[in-house]
């Protein structure tokens, strides 16, 4: 029963790291595509603080994808009338990384 837990524990500590090593990743592609030019964790800069971002789409199942083209169209009026240019040098795979990272903040 022991080796059980043991297992447990280990699986969890593993995880752990793993989501630890996804938000690197996400930070890590956030600053080298510029996005914390305009965007910080904890507070407003140009547009919104990612933790205000996460607050207000939390049990959204649906605003990755939203986020996405959000992000990817540019657009105004959410968040200020300061516009978000069209962010298309990004890779979709990219994109996706760093919003999973935005919204777990």
């Amino acid at each position: 029963m022991a080796n059980k837990y043991c297992m447990m524990l280990a699986l969890a500590i593993g995880l752990g790291s793993g989501i630890a090593q996804a938000a690197e990743v996400g930070e890590t592609l956030a600053k080298e595509n510029s996005c914390l030019s305009c965007h910080n964790v904890d507070r407003r800069v140009v547009g919104p603080a990612y933790k205000d971002v996460a607050k207000k789409y939390k049990g959204d199942s649906g605003a990755a994808a939203r986020l996405a083209i959000k992000v990817r169209n540019g657009g105004k009026g959410v968040w200020g009338q300061v516009p978000m240019p069209p962010q298309t040098k990004v890779s979709d795979a990219d994109l996706k990384t760093i919003i999973a990272w935005v919204l777990t903040r």
